[in-house]
């Protein structure tokens, strides 16, 4: 499609989210992380033009590369992946603006020792398993607020922000919503916390009528690519 007819299709997508934040309330905010990781630098390059500002990685080395690559425009990094403990360096040096996706005390602990050895911080959110599903990473809703207190308290050189889930992989969106309503309940529990991302690209408007003030979008947001 044509640019012009690129952001139609875009505006669309944002009454969409429009219409869903408001239904919570009026001043209810919702980010938008445009999820890049299967288009290539040109496409990024698109949808910035149209006004998009933030978007999100799931592989470091992906990161890096459009990082590069576009570093002329004044974009907003997300780190969204499973991050691997010998790729911690490389995701430092690229000093993301938000790592969305601590997924474990124990990664929570290497990360900081990485930050203090190079003398850097890093905002992030820990990453909740909420359908507590074998496939995804994060830790278990009953332990979310032990694990994020401790963090906290341990891990001086992460900046906790809030908490990121994933919705339940699964048709029926009655299990979908209580995966979302479970994230809410414990960042609604969460001293200081200002961020509570979910929401993808099939279930965003349920994310966001269950509290989300965040939501990742890929394949909406790149039609064809």
């Amino acid at each position: 499609m044509t640019q012009t007819e690129y952001k139609i299709y875009i505006d669309k997508i944002v009454e969409r989210i429009e219409r869903a934040r408001i239904l919570v309330s009026e001043h209810h905010i919702v980010k938008v992380v445009a999820v890049s990781k299967y288009v290539d630098a040109d496409a990024v390059h698109s949808l910035y033009e149209i006004g998009q500002r933030a978007f999100g990685e799931n592989k470091v080395q992906d990161l890096k590369s459009k990082m590069e690559t576009l570093e002329e425009l004044p974009l907003e990094w997300h780190f969204i992946g499973s991050l691997q403990k010998n790729k911690i360096n490389q995701l430092i040096d690229l000093d993301p603006f938000l790592m969305q996706s601590l997924h474990s005390l124990e990664l929570a602990e290497a990360l900081d020792k990485r930050l203090e050895a190079k003398g850097k911080t890093m905002e992030c959110l820990l990453q909740i398993n909420s359908a507590k599903e074998d496939t995804k990473s994060g830790v278990m809703p009953e332990e979310a607020h032990d694990i994020y207190a401790q963090i906290a308290e341990t891990c001086p050189r992460i900046d906790l922000r809030g908490v990121m889930s994933i919705g339940a992989h699964t048709e029926n969106n009655d299990h979908i919503k209580q995966s979302f309503e479970t994230t809410r309940r414990i960042f609604d529990g969460l001293k200081g916390a200002q961020i509570c991302s979910m929401g993808m690209s099939g279930d965003f408007e349920l994310a966001i009528a269950c509290g989300s003030t965040m939501v990742r979008l890929g394949s909406l947001l790149f039609p064809g690519r």
